[in-house]
């Protein structure tokens, strides 16, 4: 059996880590050709003398060299650098290329993957937030399959297996609730930083992490849904599950439901987006439904987590309306990790984006990739002078 070759965009991440886990524990099945990574140039160079990627990518020169010094000169590795290098890793001769990098930095290499007609493992959500209708496009047209990764999005795909579509009534998405399900609104208007980082279940980055806080996260996930499985957003729902068992249900039109349910654990979602259509056997702990003992489910409040209305506002609205959610969102959690804007800060600099946005007669159709950087650029630039002028929405 051939190995299959893995590209990693984002391979010093949280999923790119747990990636390059996985295909170390079954090198019999996959090879790492290419590796692109940011400014962690120290891990980087760990994970080339371990996998020897025949390419690899970093975000600055100055990284390209620090990485040669490392490594020595005796190595053998092309090194690329900046947009560039990312869209190197991306169409190189690789069976699988694993979006694992955080933001709209992904969109691009992601998307020259698949016009290149690499499969993509998509774990960088913000690919079909800012650019859903256009991905999908391209993505048919070039015979590119998307296999998510995200653990709802894998655990819907794993629920559609041979199903039909036509008999799908509706997608329902898990949320954990994040750490703050259970405050009122006083409380979570003065939440730290510290506190907003401390997830109950899962070990994400710091910005998925606050996403999650927000629900944020799940507003992206059901833009990110809606594409994925060419679902129109009305028929995609949230449920509250603090337990985080269930990681998504699908219902079907004669009313039965099928979920999957497993412990949260990225690397199961990584692992089967990487062996699709086998499975690997993982050395996990088994889920125990009798030590568990009860599932939980609410309905999410939507008035203490107004993020989430504001993902099916963008949907509604027209097809640059995500990327500018996602952008104001970007500049927003980036401003709460700085310590200048208070958590509640974070929704009002979305909104206030989105409602400028629609305001000023927004974009009905997004024919490329420079649509949607323009859609990017304006929202940015809009939620910091926002968030400027509101005195960093501590208010």
């Amino acid at each position: 059996m051939n190995p299959k070759k893995l590209a990693l965009l984002g391979s010093t991440g949280s999923v790119g880590e747990q990636s390059l886990a996985v295909a170390a524990e079954f090198p019999e099945h996959y090879r790492v050709v290419a590796l692109a990574a940011g400014r962690n140039v120290e891990k980087l160079a760990e994970q080339v003398r371990r996998f020897r990627p025949a390419l690899v990518s970093v975000a600055e020169p100055a990284g390209a060299e620090e990485l040669r010094q490392r490594l020595g000169a005796n190595w053998e590795v092309e090194i690329e650098v900046g947009s560039a290098g990312l869209e190197a890793v991306a169409t190189h001769a690789a069976d699988l290329v694993v979006a694992g990098l955080v933001g709209a930095v992904g969109l691009a290499p992601t998307l020259a993957a698949i016009r290149a007609g690499r499969d993509v493992a998509l774990a960088n959500k913000e690919v079909l937030v800012t650019a859903g209708a256009l991905v999908l496009r391209e993505s048919k047209a070039c015979g590119a399959t998307l296999l998510p990764v995200d653990s709802e999005h894998s655990a819907i795909f794993q629920c559609l297996a041979g199903q039909r579509r036509e008999d799908v009534a509706r997608l329902v998405l898990t949320a954990s609730g994040g750490p703050f399900r259970t405050w009122d609104s006083a409380r979570m208007a003065r939440a730290t930083l510290e506190e907003a980082l401390d997830h109950p279940n899962w070990d994400m980055g710091p910005k998925i992490t606050i996403d999650s806080a927000t629900l944020m996260n799940k507003g992206l996930e059901v833009i990110e849904a809606r594409w994925l499985f060419d679902i129109p957003p009305e028929r995609v729902d949230v449920v509250v599950h603090p337990q985080s068992i269930v990681h998504s249900l699908v219902e079907f039109r004669d009313s039965s439901v099928i979920a999957q349910l497993g412990l949260p654990d990225m690397r199961v979602p990584i692992a089967v987006a990487l062996a699709h259509p086998e499975r690997l056997p993982l050395d996990l702990p088994r889920l125990d439904l009798a030590a568990i003992g009860q599932l939980d489910f609410e309905v999410p409040d939507r008035k203490r987590f107004p993020c989430l209305d504001l993902a099916y506002a963008a949907l509604a609205a027209d097809e640059a309306a995500p990327a500018v959610l996602n952008a104001a969102n970007e500049v927003a959690v980036a401003a709460f990790l700085a310590g200048r804007v208070s958590f509640p800060g974070i929704a009002a600099a979305n909104a206030a984006t989105l409602e400028a946005h629609v305001s000023r007669g927004g974009q009905a159709r997004l024919s490329d990739l420079d649509d949607v950087e323009r859609a990017d650029r304006w929202a940015r630039r809009f939620a910091a002078q926002w968030l400027a002028a509101a005195g960093g929405g501590q208010a």
